[in-house]
């Protein structure tokens, strides 16, 4: 395992793309979890906006469509791989004017509180890309070390174990914010605090 700090400064080489995952059921939370409000903003625009503040070139979210620039998920509810795999390929064919995307950062939406600065020891490593220990999303990694043969219905450990992934130690403080919230207590403790309202409640699809 490799130590990192929060305040590493990000010097991975290449210019990346990031991808927003918004594919999962939301059971457990009771509504689609990329329309929640948090701090009175959708969490779906604050992890896109994380992305940017990051400093993505491009941003996708990838499953559901919900207004911003986006890519369909190939195999709906086989899990966060295909998302991942659908995204890759949309920013691999799509590039920047000044030359083409080399890395991917990976996102989830259910994680719309995770800082800049808790992004940044994933984006300086070097290599094929990095995880943190026991989360796997976020991850930053090279888009040509994605395995050929990868699936959609890998979970996520082998698709990181294939890639060449680094696991990293994130920071204590950072690893509630890093794992998000899937239940309504979750979101509370993070700072979602209000219950889902009647509105909330019926707007998972």
């Amino acid at each position: 395992m490799t130590s990192a700090s929060r305040s590493a400064p990000p010097t991975g080489d290449g210019a990346f793309g990031a991808i927003v995952l918004t594919g999962g059921a939301s059971s457990r939370m009771g509504a689609d979890k990329a329309l929640l409000e948090w701090d009175g903003r959708r969490a779906v625009d604050r992890v896109a906006a994380l992305a940017r503040a990051a400093g993505a070139a491009t941003v996708l979210t990838v499953g559901r469509d919900h207004g911003l620039p986006h890519v369909a998920d190939d195999t709906p509810g086989a899990g966060p791989v295909g998302g991942v795999l659908a995204g890759a390929r949309a920013l691999s064919e799509g590039g920047v004017s000044e030359g083409r995307l080399e890395r991917m950062l990976v996102l989830a939406v259910d994680a719309p509180t995770i800082a800049p600065a808790d992004l940044a020891p994933l984006l300086a490593a070097q290599g094929a890309g990095a995880f943190y220990e026991g989360l796997f999303v976020p991850m930053v990694l090279r888009l040509d070390a994605l395995p050929p043969d990868a699936e959609s219905g890998w979970p996520l450990r082998r698709l990181v174990e294939r890639a060449g992934l680094t696991p990293l130690q994130a920071a204590p403080q950072a690893l509630a914010r890093l794992r998000g919230a899937n239940t309504p207590q979750e979101r509370a403790a993070l700072g979602g605090g209000q219950p889902l309202s009647p509105g909330e409640r019926g707007s998972r699809p």
